[in-house]
């Protein structure tokens, strides 16, 4: 059972446990949660909720930014591309979150380098991506969201010096 003050994953948002109330509704155990993008809202949610999980752990972390060359971006394939962005997000796992933000970021990079717009889409499913993994990689590491970005760029940079 997790503390006040701890922080979960609630779906796919970093949340932290700001109470817990005892046999509250249906004589069950309810935890209270904040989700960091959104303080304004408090969410009910029972102990025994399958959507809540610990946050990665930062030997996780590292073994995830070490890995990040070796995950495979998408096929370059308009017809079916948002329809896998979407199942790879409801998926959730770190993995497809790296595989969306490396495949967009480099399909918005080719448009750019060709003078093109980068396209909606993309840019969409990039910043979502974004914020569900940095988020929670930022709370795990105590940085800021930029902070964690920079981190992760300059782990990857000397991951592939050493290639």
């Amino acid at each position: 059972m997790y503390k006040v003050g701890d922080y979960v994953i609630y779906l796919k948002d970093v949340c932290q446990i700001s109470a817990i109330k005892e046999k509250y509704m249906n004589d069950t155990d309810y935890y209270i949660l904040v989700p960091l993008n959104d303080n304004s809202l408090k969410l009910n949610v029972p102990v025994n909720c399958k959507s809540l999980r610990n946050l990665i752990t930062k030997e996780e972390v590292n073994s995830l930014i070490d890995n990040m060359v070796n995950i495979e971006v998408l096929p370059n394939n308009d017809k079916t591309l948002e329809a896998e962005y979407k199942r790879l997000l409801q998926n959730g796992s770190h993995e497809d979150l790296v595989k969306i933000i490396k495949t967009t970021y480099l399909r918005n990079k080719e448009r750019i380098d060709n003078k093109r717009k980068i396209s909606d889409k993309d840019k969409t499913y990039f910043e979502i991506a974004e914020k569900y993994l940095y988020t929670e990689i930022s709370v795990v590491l105590d940085l800021t969201f930029d902070e964690t970005k920079n981190y992760i760029i300059n782990k990857l940079a000397g991951v592939l010096e050493n290639e």
